[in-house]
């Protein structure tokens, strides 16, 4: 009987295995403290911003309402890859520990976007917390660089801005 059941189990390990080995990064971010994946239809503003080899965002402060839905466009007017990934800053930190140490692992998770030189993507996220969400730049050296940024979010009847942009200046 364990043998049959360690037979069973083996092919799902091993999948497990080529799954891990493969390079592919999904999960392991803890999404209801940054907000959800948000729904298309649900979209009540979108924010441009360029990702650019001066290592900066565009936008790089972006205010939000706490239930509100924003699709992000980042286009990436730079030479090399770059990314859009919405976390904790802990969560950041650690994540470009690991992207420094493995910099050609591809990601699938829907808080963040890798985009390739000249070309454009999109993050749809739902804020459902108030507080501070972080984003920043993953590729390797482009997080030190200061390639990051944040969405402060109001709760509350904050009204956001409906013209995509944020004048809010620190």
């Amino acid at each position: 009987m364990k043998t049959r059941n360690l037979l069973i189990a083996l092919p799902s390990l091993l999948l497990a295995m080529t799954a891990m080995a493969s390079g592919t990064h999904a999960g392991g971010h803890d999404d209801e403290a940054i907000g959800k994946p948000g729904m298309a239809s649900k979209v009540t503003r979108t924010i441009t911003m360029d990702m650019a080899d001066t290592m900066r965002f565009s936008v790089p402060q972006v205010t939000a309402k706490q239930g509100e839905t924003i699709r992000f466009v980042v286009k990436n007017s730079g030479k090399v890859k770059h990314e859009m990934v919405l976390g904790t800053e802990k969560e950041l930190k650690e994540h470009y520990e690991v992207m420094k140490k493995n910099p050609e692992m591809e990601h699938a998770d829907a808080n963040m976007v890798t985009v390739a030189p000249g070309k454009t993507g999109e993050i749809i996220w739902q804020f459902t917390k108030a507080g501070k969400i972080d984003f920043a730049c993953l590729q390797p050296g482009h997080y030190d660089a200061g390639m990051k940024g944040f969405v402060t979010v109001a709760g509350g009847k904050a009204a956001p801005k409906k013209d995509g942009h944020d004048d809010h200046k620190h």
